[in-house]
């Protein structure tokens, strides 16, 4: 295990930063300051999905996303105002039939997902996306450890470096230290099945943005953060695992 911290020293350094940042955010719990820290992150992580998508010409989309997120400040439920982008691209598709319908895919993934993020946050309080975080980050060091480890089955073709040894572990580690932390929210059944349920979304996230990257022929979103990548490779699995978690807190509670 020394030997594998020593190799990656670099993304736990990175890590260890980011973490604290999170943490700073998380202590002083203020809205502005949480959706201030989610729109920065979002604005890079529609950037380099535009990268991802070969769509870097569309730089007016990017003033749509600001829009967006400005409008999610003071929207009661942020996550609604992707069901109004919807109707407003299908009426724009409607009256300009050969509209470019790839515009859309950025508000689709990555924006409805930090929507979901806000409404998590605005609906539930810290505790929940403090919730979010340990599941989040416990899937990704649960499947980086016990992939390193044990791992010897491929989980799939879209990332072969992914083990199903890893996905189990990670999913294990987050279930359990998700469900103990959220004990402070809701009660233990709930806690286990929310907490499952998050990991195993944020997996796929992270599948998600692998199959973007294999699709655009690179290795990572960006190289903004040393040892991650980009910023979509720190956040790709939050992006599956807040809806996960907003849709499961408002059905189960």
């Amino acid at each position: 295990m020394f030997n594998i911290i020593k190799d990656n020293s670099q993304r736990f350094v990175t890590g260890s930063i980011l973490l604290a940042v999170v943490l700073a955010v998380g202590l002083i719990d203020n809205y502005f300051l949480t959706w201030l820290f989610f729109g920065i992150v979002f604005m890079f992580a529609f950037y380099e999905t535009l990268k991802l998508l070969k769509m870097d010409s569309h730089n007016n989309l990017f003033f749509w996303a600001l829009m967006l997120w400005l409008t999610a400040y003071f929207y009661p439920n942020p996550d609604d105002l992707f069901f109004i982008v919807a109707i407003i691209f299908a009426s724009f598709l409607a009256y300009h039939k050969d509209y470019d319908t790839r515009n859309f895919i950025p508000f689709l993934y990555p924006a409805s997902s930090f929507l979901f993020l806000l409404a998590l946050y605005h609906d539930f309080g810290m505790n929940a996306l403090i919730w979010l975080l340990i599941v989040v980050a416990s899937t990704d060091i649960g499947a980086f450890f016990a992939g390193k480890m044990f791992g010897k089955t491929k989980f799939c073709e879209t990332s072969p470096n992914k083990t199903l040894e890893g996905v189990v572990g990670g999913v294990v580690l987050a279930t359990s230290f998700g469900s103990y932390y959220a004990l402070v929210l809701v009660d233990i059944p709930y806690a286990l099945i929310i907490s499952f349920l998050t990991s195993v979304a944020s997996v796929f996230g992270d599948l998600f943005e692998s199959y973007l990257k294999r699709r655009a022929e690179v290795k990572d979103s960006g190289n903004i953060l040393p040892g991650h990548g980009g910023v979509l490779d720190r956040v790709d699995g939050y992006l599956f695992a807040a809806p996960a978690m907003v849709v499961l807190l408002r059905g189960l509670l």
